[in-house]
């Protein structure tokens, strides 16, 4: 063989290799650039998920807490929320709401509170009931989604 057709080989491997590489490295990036845009876009659903679950849930225990007639359309409305969680959510996010409906309902079945009694429970802090469910969607938060 000629050096002239040597050197030509030569030139289109290099060419070859340069421009595969240039395309791993595209791909690579455009992989890495897509699967944040999906990480950002699902947390981003997930917290209008809690906060619609989080405010559904302060409404309709404010309701169970001075009410005896079960209040079924703010209830139906969480456990709508609780499945789209199901979907999308860790296992101890779920379960932290799923208690929260629990303690919503069982309130309902309980005498009305008066408002000392409300104040009491405020002050002695046994009235957040939505307190380990916001702890379960930060931890979730802060360790990324593990499904």
């Amino acid at each position: 063989m000629e050096s002239g057709y040597i050197t030509a080989l030569a030139a289109l491997g290099g060419a070859a290799l340069g421009g595969l590489t240039s395309f791993a490295t595209s791909w690579t990036t455009l992989r890495v650039q897509m699967k944040a845009q999906r990480s950002a876009s699902s947390k981003s659903k997930r917290q209008k998920l809690y906060k619609a679950f989080i405010d559904g849930a302060a409404k309709t225990y404010g309701d169970a807490l001075i009410n005896d007639k079960l209040e079924t359309t703010g209830l139906i409305d969480l456990h709508a929320l609780v499945s789209r969680m199901r979907i999308v959510s860790s296992q101890p996010v779920i379960e932290s709401a799923i208690k929260v409906v629990k303690v919503i309902t069982d309130t309902y079945n309980q005498p009305n509170k008066t408002p000392e009694e409300i104040e009491a429970m405020i002050s002695d802090g046994s009235v957040d009931v939505l307190l380990s469910f916001s702890e379960a969607c930060r931890e979730e938060f802060e360790q990324g989604l593990q499904i």
